[in-house]
């Protein structure tokens, strides 16, 4: 099989793993070096302009001795199978980065043999790019599950980026799918990442020069709509993984069904695309605006409203707390009113030590008022001529895409209020009508 061959086959089956973010990472270029991950040469995921960086996503190999029934690479499942040499990956690498390409390689493999001696593969192309072709680039690499630390340890000096998979979100389903894997087996790493990036950042304070292990931290991946689990569970275990482990992102996957499987979905179900969605919406609220999981979630509504994002959804259940007064209102109270993000809550801020803030000021600032308007006043008062019911406001709040739903030809106006729309609102924007001032 020719290298063509090859790269066709594992390019193709490492599609399926989303976690290859590459913010974060400082690891700079040097004289006689190739490469760098600051500036043109790996920008951050967010970056000022918008830019995405390209990495080369590949498996070492596709072949592997688990048999997890979610995954296209299973050892049971018929496919073409192929595998990259250490060279072969450091290689091809390099002859992607010197044709611009790419700037940065994203790196797993399904397990061959043995955890330990996937991970010394890994190990082995990794320290071909960094040492012989001195390759300075941006890399994320896949820790492997049941790994011993020392191998762990040494994948972390070469990588900017680790990531171990925990795939579903709960033991149970875990066990039900992936028989070989153990919770235990995918959290021993993860802490052994967290106590290592912690042990360099106190190397780094002492001497400067001190080598980094995983500038860029490490993250994870979750699989959505494989398993009955609830977006409760997910959520509650995304802010676990948050607090426990310091990762830097949770990607969540909406399951695409790939292999034919009793414990799956069928192979004609759907991703669930707007589930995704809508926890990646809950994943930001936890990580920038102070929320926690038990506040947008609970047992008697474990799973996200299909038509409102999770901030908009948790405003109308608490009427309570709302209108709140721009020109007072403290900065984290701020950031929980609908149409006001993290960048024009501190403009707000800075603003109104100049003077107070109207309507029209607050447009400026960026604040989307066609959602903000329900629910802040300025000076007092709310937006003139504000009174609005039901389906005004429940319109309002709704993104372009979830409204395009309800203004189909076939679906009539009224149908707002039959109850299968109704069952799936909160409980508190069900209300008659909503209005400010009496």
């Amino acid at each position: 099989m020719d290298m063509m061959e090859k790269l066709e086959i594992l390019t193709e089956s490492a599609k399926y793993d989303v976690a290859c973010t590459s913010s974060g990472s400082k690891r700079s270029g040097q004289a006689g070096s190739l490469g760098n991950a600051v500036s043109f040469g790996i920008c951050h995921s967010f970056a000022a302009d918008g830019r995405c960086i390209s990495l080369l996503k590949v498996l070492m190999t596709n072949g592997c001795i688990y048999d997890c029934a979610y995954c296209i690479n299973r050892k049971s499942n018929p496919i073409r199978r192929a595998a990259f040499t250490p060279q072969e990956i450091a290689d091809i690498t390099m002859q992607f980065y010197r044709r611009n390409y790419i700037e940065g390689l994203f790196l797993s493999s399904g397990i061959m043999r043995s955890s330990d001696y996937t991970t010394e593969q890994l190990i082995a192309a990794l320290e071909l790019l960094r040492n012989e072709y001195k390759f300075r680039g941006y890399i994320h690499v896949k820790a492997i599950p049941g790994a011993d630390d020392a191998l762990l340890s040494r994948l972390g000096m070469l990588a900017d980026r680790m990531s171990v998979n925990i795939e579903l979100p709960s033991q149970e389903s875990l066990h039900r799918l992936a028989p070989d894997k153990s919770k235990q087996s995918i959290l021993q790493p993860m802490n052994l990442i967290k106590n290592k990036i912690t042990e360099n950042s106190t190397e780094l304070v002492k001497y400067r020069h001190a080598p980094r292990f995983a500038p860029a931290g490490q993250s994870t991946q979750m699989i959505i709509g494989a398993t009955p689990d609830t977006d409760y569970q997910i959520l509650n275990l995304t802010e676990g993984l948050y607090k426990k482990y310091k990762l830097k992102r949770i990607f969540y996957s909406a399951y695409t069904p790939v292999v034919e499987d009793s414990l799956l979905p069928s192979l004609d179900t759907k991703p669930p695309l707007l589930r995704e969605h809508r926890l990646y919406q809950a994943d930001w609220l936890l990580r920038f605006y102070g929320f926690e999981a038990k506040e947008l979630l609970d047992e008697a509504a474990p799973n996200f409203n299909p038509l409102l994002d999770p901030k908009c959804s948790w405003a109308i259940n608490h009427r309570e707390q709302f209108p709140v007064e721009v020109n007072r209102a403290p900065y984290e109270m701020l950031l929980r009113v609908p149409g006001i993000g993290v960048r024009s809550a501190q403009r707000i801020i800075k603003a109104r030590r100049a003077g107070t803030l109207d309507f029209h000021a607050l447009k400026k600032l960026g604040v989307v008022l066609k959602r903000a308007q329900f629910f802040i006043t300025c000076k007092g008062r709310p937006l003139e001529g504000l009174k609005v019911g039901e389906h005004t406001l429940l319109r309002s709040l709704m993104s372009g895409q979830e409204l395009a739903k309800f203004q189909q030809p076939e679906i009539e106006q009224l149908s707002f209020f039959d109850d299968s729309y109704l069952a799936a609102l909160p409980e508190a924007g069900r209300a008659a009508s909503f209005s400010y001032g009496g």
